[in-house]
């Protein structure tokens, strides 16, 4: 599913082709045990399904694109929630037409490369749904 290589507590992943990204990360954290942390990556995918919340709603609304694209960029959060991995990740993807699709990731497949950075942050942060907002926040 993935090699990694360690330095300290931050780990350079490099996820298989065909792989489920966000299946890979959660495997990943709980295999290192990682609580709390950050990612960022870089890659290619060839299907991925993004979420937009609307605040009116408080509800995700969720869209798939099939055909290849790059990540320009990945970022997001490592927390947990009632003891499992929550994964809070944003994307910027690449069109061939050079146009750009972004929001919140639920998942994509790698199609080619897959290079992330997970920093490992030693501590706990759980969350917390929010009534009022309708999303589950950092609790603190």
């Amino acid at each position: 599913m993935y090699t990694y290589k360690q330095f300290g507590n931050t780990y350079f992943l490099s996820i298989e082709n065909h792989q489920d990204l966000t299946e890979a990360f959660e495997t990943f954290c709980e295999e290192q045990e990682i609580k709390v942390g950050t990612i960022t990556g870089i890659g290619a995918v060839k299907e991925v399904t993004l979420r937009f919340f609307d605040p009116k709603t408080k509800e995700y609304e969720d869209k798939t694109f099939n055909e290849q694209m790059e990540i320009s960029n990945l970022i997001g959060n490592i927390t947990r929630k009632d003891g499992d991995v929550y994964l809070h990740m944003h994307i910027t993807l690449g069109r061939k037409d050079y146009t750009a699709l972004a929001g919140h990731l639920l998942t994509c497949i790698i199609h080619g490369a897959g290079e992330f950075v997970i920093q490992k942050i030693d501590g706990d942060v759980g969350r917390i749904y929010d009534e009022d907002c309708g999303l589950n926040l950092l609790g603190f």
